[in-house]
């Protein structure tokens, strides 16, 4: 059984870790804008990138949820959380988390069945 909700999941991962990419480009960008001109769009961008990560810890909770209810492994889903929720915490652990959220992204995607341990 395949869910729909870890296609979009998957898809919402690579979208962060594009997003997580470019962050530190886009955050450092503004913030030199910002002593340039005495303006304020640091914490804007850097809003932004935090809700995009914390959206993703939602959205993975949500795929492992109902992944444990179908049956499907849910190596993918846990990954996904953590990789986004380290990025979510600070940051500065943008490199981590994309390296995270890529092998969550695949796990996620191959929803293969929950390997059940039968020697209980």
């Amino acid at each position: 059984m395949k869910l729909k909700i870890n296609m979009w999941t998957g898809i919402f991962d690579i979208i962060n870790c594009v997003l997580f990419c470019i962050s530190w480009f886009v955050i450092f960008g503004t913030a030199v804008s910002d002593a340039t001109s005495g303006g304020n769009a640091t914490s804007g961008a850097a809003a932004f990138f935090y809700l995009m990560a914390w959206i993703g810890v939602v959205l993975n909770i949500v795929a492992l949820v109902k992944s444990k209810k179908a049956g499907i492994s849910l190596v993918g889903p846990i990954l996904g959380i953590i990789g986004s929720a380290l990025f979510g915490i600070t940051a500065a652990m943008a490199f981590p988390a994309l390296v995270v959220l890529i092998v969550a992204t695949v796990f996620t995607m191959l929803q293969h069945p929950a390997k059940i341990n039968d020697n209980q």
